[in-house]
């Protein structure tokens, strides 16, 4: 029984160390007061508080926060009057600063947020507010970090979630979103139209190239055709002659080759059959064909001479009608009749 008392002054002891051991879990921090005075800042790990003489001050979370600000009224710089609502990201950097720098910081770091939302809108435009969505959250972070640091807050970034303009301006808005997307659709219709337009003109203007480069090398391959076929011709007729004159033909031979000319020309449907004068002179002193025609003579020609005719050639001594019966004055007065004298 002896061990009894030993036994309770232990459990003693092990409760009040344990009731006064306290373990800190990571991304947070306690303040520690001694006395009522702050002594210190534990960390994530275990710690041992001294009973009655220190206490935990305030617990403080190391994490990243979100305060999401309500909408707030802000006036622009051309006086219209808008809704916008920020969220704001922070996180404590200092527990000692952030316990003892402001009552509530983080309805400070709200109230703050507000002021300065208006500030840095009513320095701009409706329209500059409505494009300058970046440049308003860099602004107002960096305003926001720099009134913050006394409190131990650090301001990560700042985002407009919503800017509400009033019905008015956003009827207005609206019209004008739909008159500029009518005038860029205009303008592409427009655009495109003038492409085809284009288009069409240099695709006629090429057909008319190629057809025209198509015609004329038809026309030149006819040509060269016809020249060729020329050539061929008048190289098989000289090559026809050389080979007569090669094999030696007679005068006979020439003219029977003659007669087959003639006969083709013939043969044609002309009415009119132009003869050429050697072939004329050939026919005629041909024997064959004075036998079986009746022209020419396969005797010499005959040479006599015909007697000249007596002159025709007015003589002023013999009267009118006295010519020697060559019709001069029946020819003169059918003359003169059809001339109406």
């Amino acid at each position: 029984m002896e061990y009894i008392p030993i036994i309770i002054v232990a459990v003693l002891i092990v409760w009040f160390i344990a009731s006064n051991l306290r373990v800190v879990s990571q991304s947070e921090a306690y303040v520690i007061e001694f006395l009522g005075k702050y002594k210190d800042t534990w960390e994530a790990g275990m710690h041992l508080k001294i009973p009655f003489l220190e206490r935990v001050a305030k617990k403080v979370t190391l994490k990243e926060q979100v305060l999401d600000a309500p909408p707030q009224p802000v006036i622009t710089k051309d006086n219209v009057t808008m809704q916008i609502d920020a969220v704001v990201y922070f996180r404590v950097f200092n527990p000692m600063l952030f316990t003892y720098g402001a009552i509530n910081p983080v309805n400070a770091l709200d109230n703050l947020t507000a002021t300065t939302l208006r500030n840095v809108v009513g320095e701009l435009e409706l329209d500059e507010t409505l494009t300058s969505r970046d440049a308003i959250n860099s602004k107002m972070a960096l305003i926001l970090d720099d009134a913050t640091d006394p409190w131990g807050i650090k301001v990560i970034r700042v985002e407009l979630k919503n800017i509400i303009p009033p019905k008015g301006i956003q009827e207005s808005m609206e019209k004008q979103m739909k008159a500029e997307r009518e005038k860029r659709e205009t303008l592409l219709l427009a655009e495109a139209h003038k492409e085809a337009d284009i288009k069409e003109a240099e695709g006629h203007k090429l057909a008319v190239v190629l057809e025209a480069e198509g015609e004329r090398d038809a026309r030149i391959a006819r040509a060269e055709g016809e020249a060729r076929a020329v050539y061929l011709a008048k190289k098989a007729e000289a090559d026809g002659l050389r080979e007569l004159m090669a094999a030696g033909v007679d005068e006979s031979v020439l003219r029977l080759k003659q007669f087959e000319a003639m006969q083709k020309i013939a043969d044609g449907r002309a009415a009119k059959i132009i003869i050429p004068t050697d072939m004329v002179d050939m026919v005629t002193k041909s024997v064959a064909f004075s036998e079986t025609s009746g022209l020419g003579s396969v005797t010499a020609p005959d040479t006599t001479e015909e007697p000249e005719p007596e002159s025709r050639c007015f003589d002023k001594e013999k009267a009118f009608g006295d010519y020697d019966g060559n019709g001069y004055d029946a020819k003169k007065k059918e003359t003169d009749e059809k001339l109406g004298k």
